[in-house]
Protein backbone atom coordinates (compact mmCIF):
# COMPACT_ATOMS: atom_id res chain seq x y z
CA UNK A 1 0.00 0.00 0.00
CA UNK A 2 2.89 2.37 0.78
CA UNK A 3 4.19 1.98 -2.78
CA UNK A 4 0.78 2.84 -4.21
CA UNK A 5 0.47 5.88 -1.92
CA UNK A 6 3.86 7.18 -3.06
CA UNK A 7 2.97 6.53 -6.69
CA UNK A 8 -0.32 8.40 -6.29
CA UNK A 9 1.43 11.40 -4.74
CA UNK A 10 3.63 11.66 -7.85
CA UNK A 11 0.72 11.12 -10.24
CA UNK A 12 -1.48 13.74 -8.53
CA UNK A 13 1.35 16.28 -8.71
CA UNK A 14 2.00 15.48 -12.36
CA UNK A 15 -1.63 15.25 -13.46
CA UNK A 16 -2.64 18.53 -11.82
CA UNK A 17 0.66 20.29 -12.54
CA UNK A 18 1.10 21.22 -8.87
CA UNK A 19 4.43 23.04 -9.26
CA UNK A 20 4.85 24.13 -5.64
CA UNK A 21 3.86 20.76 -4.12
CA UNK A 22 6.18 17.86 -3.30
CA UNK A 23 5.23 14.31 -2.28
CA UNK A 24 6.24 15.24 1.27
CA UNK A 25 3.50 17.88 1.35
CA UNK A 26 0.78 15.21 1.28
CA UNK A 27 -0.97 14.14 4.46
CA UNK A 28 -2.25 10.77 3.25
CA UNK A 29 -5.13 10.92 5.72
CA UNK A 30 -5.88 14.62 5.26
CA UNK A 31 -8.75 16.05 3.25
CA UNK A 32 -7.86 15.64 -0.43
CA UNK A 33 -10.50 17.79 -2.14
CA UNK A 34 -10.84 21.27 -0.72
CA UNK A 35 -7.93 20.72 1.62
CA UNK A 36 -4.48 22.30 1.84
CA UNK A 37 -3.49 21.24 -1.69
CA UNK A 38 -6.23 23.33 -3.31
CA UNK A 39 -7.74 20.42 -5.25
CA UNK A 40 -11.22 21.26 -6.54
CA UNK A 41 -13.97 19.49 -8.49
CA UNK A 42 -12.37 20.23 -11.87
CA UNK A 43 -9.14 18.66 -10.62
CA UNK A 44 -11.10 15.61 -9.49
CA UNK A 45 -12.32 15.09 -13.07
CA UNK A 46 -8.71 15.06 -14.27
CA UNK A 47 -7.77 12.60 -11.52
CA UNK A 48 -10.70 10.34 -12.41
CA UNK A 49 -9.45 10.17 -16.00
CA UNK A 50 -5.88 9.44 -14.86
CA UNK A 51 -7.07 6.68 -12.51
CA UNK A 52 -9.15 5.07 -15.24
CA UNK A 53 -6.25 5.23 -17.71
CA UNK A 54 -3.42 4.20 -15.38
CA UNK A 55 -5.21 1.73 -13.09
CA UNK A 56 -8.25 0.60 -15.13
CA UNK A 57 -10.49 1.63 -12.24
CA UNK A 58 -13.73 3.48 -12.92
CA UNK A 59 -15.28 6.03 -10.56
CA UNK A 60 -18.61 6.49 -12.25
CA UNK A 61 -20.80 8.53 -9.92
CA UNK A 62 -20.63 11.48 -7.58
CA UNK A 63 -21.47 9.55 -4.41
CA UNK A 64 -18.64 7.09 -5.03
CA UNK A 65 -16.28 9.94 -5.92
CA UNK A 66 -17.04 11.74 -2.66
CA UNK A 67 -16.11 8.63 -0.68
CA UNK A 68 -13.06 7.72 -2.76
CA UNK A 69 -11.55 11.23 -2.82
CA UNK A 70 -11.93 11.81 0.93
CA UNK A 71 -8.16 11.36 1.36
CA UNK A 72 -5.19 10.00 -0.55
CA UNK A 73 -5.42 6.84 1.56
CA UNK A 74 -9.10 6.23 0.71
CA UNK A 75 -8.20 6.69 -2.96
CA UNK A 76 -5.32 4.22 -2.70
CA UNK A 77 -7.48 1.65 -0.90
CA UNK A 78 -10.20 1.96 -3.56
CA UNK A 79 -7.69 1.56 -6.40
CA UNK A 80 -6.01 -1.39 -4.68
CA UNK A 81 -9.34 -3.17 -4.15
CA UNK A 82 -10.71 -2.50 -7.65
CA UNK A 83 -7.88 -2.58 -10.16
CA UNK A 84 -7.60 -5.57 -12.40
CA UNK A 85 -5.01 -8.08 -11.29
CA UNK A 86 -3.22 -7.84 -14.65
CA UNK A 87 -2.38 -4.14 -14.12
CA UNK A 88 -0.60 -4.73 -10.79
Amino acid sequence: METLLNELKEKVIETLNLVDITPGDFDVDGQLVGGDLGIDSIDVLELVMMIEKDYSVVIDNKELGEKVFRSLRTLAVFIDQNRSKSSQ
